[in-house]
């Protein structure tokens, strides 16, 4: 997906809930992220363009909440609870996710699969 900040975003989503573990005082969201406006994107190896700051999944805990919850490596983060993750430094990023009083969140993300299926099914159907 390319990006160009101040410019509208076009991209292929996936709804994934994730409900968080509970382990004594803490939330387990079950995976790590990394990327941010804060961050080098030079350094992301997910996205294609090497300018994109966005946040992107880095690691799930096998069987963890996020796993189940079908969340994959490489996923870039849209939004979470409804807050726009496409401009946030990673610290934001982390705080979105990991706030005490929610069990449960909400993500919109995009994954390069998600893209390439929409492309390939353009023009699969005859134009009425």
């Amino acid at each position: 997906m390319s990006f160009v900040p101040g410019q509208p975003v076009t991209a292929v989503v996936e709804r994934v809930e994730i409900q968080k573990l509970r382990q004594g005082e803490n939330l387990i969201l079950g995976f790590s992220i990394g990327g941010g406006i804060d961050q080098d994107p030079g350094q992301n190896p997910f996205s294609e363009d090497k300018s994109d700051k966005g946040i992107y999944v880095t690691r799930i805990s096998p069987k963890g909440p996020a796993d189940l919850a079908g969340l994959k490596i490489g996923d870039k983060i849209m939004q979470v609870n409804g807050w726009d993750m496409t401009m946030v430094t990673h610290d934001q990023a982390r705080k979105k996710l990991t706030k005490k009083k929610e069990d449960v969140v909400r993500l919109l993300v995009t994954r390069k699969s998600l893209e390439e299926a929409v492309k390939h099914s353009k023009g699969c159907y005859p134009k009425p």
